[in-house]
This record gives structure tokens, C-alpha cells and sequence, in this order.
């Protein structure tokens, strides 16, 4: 048996070499064998967990595995334990998810709290799934192949998973989004919406809580897993389905079940296994009520850089993400958009040539053109992050002098000097949340807000 690694070496577990070592020690003891790690590597993406692939080499047979552990800091051991009760009690329930190999909450075996899984075959970029011929298959049948799967999940005894909570949605969403200290005009209009418009309560059942595009393993042929079930919780079942059907988890293509098919689809696959069908009108409160819960959980993350906990381009730049969440809040309402008004800002000439905008442009070019190709895996992907950050200042500067003179008038039509007077007006019922001016400045608000932070974003399918 390999020896076990000294406690000092725990602490420096963020080197892939520190890594390796712990996971040839710990997957020594659970495989009861001597074993070699080797292509041990961070994935792209995962901003609330870490996530390494790699192979175990067991008596000359590599066995690829997937670690996710918390990231550096105190951790939530308990939420790992859930996790990895959640992923055997799915296995026995028929949802395709990856074999658990070994899970523990001592950050001295891995560093953190931790799961090891087998590694599926198949894709996760819904970029790929959504467009490429060879996932044709796939896509023709997965919206009802995704309902089948959840009324599984949604067939996994609460017992089955200790710990599971259960809160009321929009008491927990109200209390994340106040937690925040900065209140916004649209969500207090949507929050508005949703307690008007609450649907008819049914059973508890297990909720995976994140199942959408990105948290799937999807093969040519159809489903092959289902991932991260970090947030599975006892709630609604609908709440799933909504969350599927939230726009942003689409990527741009236009059906409404992460680009793959219809909700008819979706429920009739449901119907097949569960023997009920939920209500298409429930599902969209959830739609809507999940939009909200995104748009809040973008600002969540962005805190986690700002506040220095976990300083990351990649969390810094979702909090640009919060307006995409409200423009998609207004189309779930039934309020499109309207063209942004693009005024660009006079230029000085006091700094000459090149600008502000030349020198982020030249910044923005070295990221895609030098960096992004002369790297690969995390570092590309927070090179391409970084530049797309960069584009974004850059819009600001440009027109963002005529947006705040024009954010400023809209203002003082309803009496308030800015965002959070105005959203606490909304809150009080100084103002309506349904009055049709408000809605008119605040859909031109969030439109002026991702014609900066991502254009291409308003011309997505509705």
C-alpha cells in the first residue's frame, strides 16, 4: 500500500502534484491496492466547486475518474455528504448518473470535501449538443428523454437523502436577494409577479435543483448522466422542470427546453414515468421564478471576487450576467425589448492617441489572439472570459455617459434619485409594480444594461 502523505502536504493541495499524491494515498486505502495517478487535470467552468479529471492505474488497468471538492476555505462538508447521497439514491432509482467511487468530508484526505466518480463518455458544452450533426440523434428525442429522467429523480424516497431541506421558494429568494444589499426594480417587479401569481401546491418529491444544460452528460445516442447535485433539496417537483426551461440554459437556440424541444415534449416524456402530468402554466411560475433566482444567484457569485473570498475573472465578470437574467424576466412577462439607443460619448483629446477604448481593444486581441490559442483548459477558458470583460468596459466607456443621462431622467419621472429608491418604492407600493410606465423604464433600463455587457444577448431567440 502507498504510504499515507504527511498533514503539512494536505495544506498545499491546490498543486496538481500535492493533488496526485493525496489521491494515489486515498484511493490506495479505498481500492485496497497500490495505485498511480496520472493526467490529473482541472476542468474549465465548475465557479462554485473544483473539478479534476484523471486516471487511477490499478495493477497496470487505468480507470478514469472525476474528483469535485469544495473550494479552498471552510467548505460545507454537510452539502458534499448530501450530494453523494443524492447521486447513489438516483443510481438505485434508474437515472443515469456516475458510479461513486469514494466521498468524505475531511479536507485532510483531498484537501476539501470531496466525491469521486466514474467518468462518463459524452458531452456537456451545449454549444456542442445543440448545434454538432453527430448529437442529430440525441436532440430529436431529449426533451421527453430529460421529463423521463426527472419523474426518476423525482421517485427517490426524501429518506433516502438526510439532510434534504425544505423552504418556502419565495421566502428563500427574497431572503438571498435582500441579503444582497442592493435591490433592483426588476426583481421586485418579478417577485411582485410570482406571489400574485402562485400556482396549486403539490407533494413533496427530491429535487435535483440545477437540472439543466451543463449539468448533463449527453451522449449520440441520448442521456448518459446527470451531474451535480450539490443543491438537491425536498420541494415542488415542477421547480425542475422550470429550471430546465430557463432561457439562459437554451445557449442561444430557440426551443424552450434547453434548446432541444418543446414543454409538451417535456411533460409527455414526464407523464410516461411519474403517471401524472404537470400543469405547462405551473412549470412557467417556475420558469419565471427560476429566471429570478439566476439573476440574484449571478450577483452571489460575483460577491465571492468582490468580497476577496474567492477572487476569480470568472466570478467577477457573472455578475455582468445579472441584466441578461432581467431582460429574460421581462420576455417570460410578456414585455420584449426594444433596439438600445447606442450614443457614443465625445472623445477628448487630452490623452491623444491611442484611447481608452484603442488600448482595451489591443488588450482584448492579445487575449483571444495569443493567449486563448497558445493555451488550453482553465487558463483559455478565463482567457476568453477576460476578454470578453474587456469588450465590456469598452462599451461602457462609449456609451455609457448617455445611458446614465438618460437612467437619470427615467428616474425623476417617478420620483426617485436611483435603482435602489426606486425598487424600495416598488417593494412599499409607492409605486405599482404593474403600472405600464414603470414597466416601460424598466425594460429600457435593463436593455441599455446588456447592450453593454453582452449584445449578441438580445438577439437570442425569446
Amino acid at each position: 500500500m502507498t504510504a499515507s502523505v504527511t498533514v503539512d502536504r494536505r495544506a498545499d493541495a491546490g498543486d496538481p502534484a500535492v493533488l496526485a499524491e493525496l489521491l494515489t494515498s486515498r484511493l490506495g486505502t479505498v481500492l485496497d491496492a497500490d495505485v498511480a495517478i496520472a493526467n490529473l487535470r482541472r476542468l474549465t467552468g465548475g465557479a462554485s466547486r473544483e473539478t479534476w479529471a484523471f486516471e487511477a492505474v490499478v495493477a497496470g488497468e487505468s480507470r478514469r475518474l472525476v474528483l469535485r471538492r469544495d473550494p479552498p476555505g471552510p467548505g460545507r462538508p454537510e452539502g458534499m455528504a448530501r450530494e453523494a447521497a443524492a447521486i447513489a439514491a438516483a443510481e438505485q432509482a434508474g437515472v443515469p448518473v456516475p458510479h461513486l467511487v469514494d466521498h468524505g468530508v475531511d479536507p485532510a484526505v483531498v484537501g476539501a470535501p470531496y466525491l469521486i466518480t466514474e467518468h462518463v463518455d459524452g458531452e456537456t458544452i451545449a454549444r456542442r449538443l445543440l448545434r454538432e450533426p453527430q448529437f442529430a440523434q440525441a436532440r430529436e428525442g431529449m426533451a421527453a428523454e430529460l421529463g423521463r429522467a426527472l419523474a426518476r429523480i423525482h421517485s427517490v424516497p426524501v429518506a433516502a437523502i438526510p439532510g434534504a431541506e425544505t423552504y418556502d421558494p419565495l421566502e428563500r429568494l427574497r431572503e438571498n436577494y435582500d441579503a444582497l444589499g442592493e435591490p433592483l426594480p426588476s426583481i421586485e417587479i418579478a417577485l411582485a409577479w410570482l406571489e400574485r401569481n402562485r400556482p396549486e401546491q403539490v407533494a413533496d418529491t427530491v429535487v435535483h435543483g440545477d437540472f439543466r444544460n451543463g449539468n448533463l452528460i449527453i451522449a449520440p445516442d441520448g442521456l448518459a448522466a446527470v451531474l451535480d447535485w450539490e443543491v438537491v433539496h425536498r420541494g415542488d417537483p415542477r421547480e425542475d422542470l422550470g429550471w430546465l426551461c430557463v432561457k439562459c440554459w437554451r445557449f442561444g437556440a430557440e426551443p424552450a427546453v434547453g434548446g432541444f424541444g418543446t414543454v409538451e415534449q417535456l411533460l409527455d416524456g414526464y407523464a410516461e414515468v411519474a403517471g401524472w402530468r404537470p400543469d405547462a402554466e405551473a412549470v412557467r411560475w417556475w420558469q419565471v421564478y427560476g429566471t429570478a433566482r439566476w439573476a440574484v444567484g449571478c450577483r452571489f457569485m460575483a460577491e465571492r471576487h468582490l468580497s476577496g473570498e474567492t477572487p476569480s475573472v470568472e466570478l467577477v465578470a457573472i455578475g455582468r450576467r445579472v441584466c441578461e437574467q432581467e431582460h429574460d424576466l421581462f420576455l417570460a412577462l410578456g414585455i420584449p425589448a426594444e433596439a438600445p439607443v447606442l450614443a457614443e460619448a465625445p472623445r477628448s483629446d487630452l490623452h491623444g492617441r491611442p484611447t481608452s477604448r484603442d488600448l482595451l481593444g489591443a488588450v482584448a486581441m492579445y487575449l483571444r489572439e495569443d493567449v486563448m490559442t497558445g493555451t488550453e483548459g482553465r487558463l483559455q477558458f478565463n482567457a476568453r472570459v477576460a476578454a470578453n470583460v474587456v469588450d465590456g468596459v469598452a462599451r461602457e466607456l462609449a456609451y455609457g455617459a448617455d445611458q446614465e443621462r438618460r437612467h437619470a431622467e427615467r428616474l425623476a419621472r417617478f420620483g426617485q434619485a436611483d435603482q435602489r429608491a426606486l425598487a424600495d418604492a416598488i417593494r412599499s407600493g409607492v409605486v405599482a409594480p404593474d403600472d405600464p410606465d414603470l414597466l416601460a423604464a424598466v425594460r429600457t433600463a435593463i436593455t441599455d444594461r446588456v447592450a453593454v455587457a453582452n449584445p449578441k444577448y438580445l438577439t437570442h431567440p425569446g
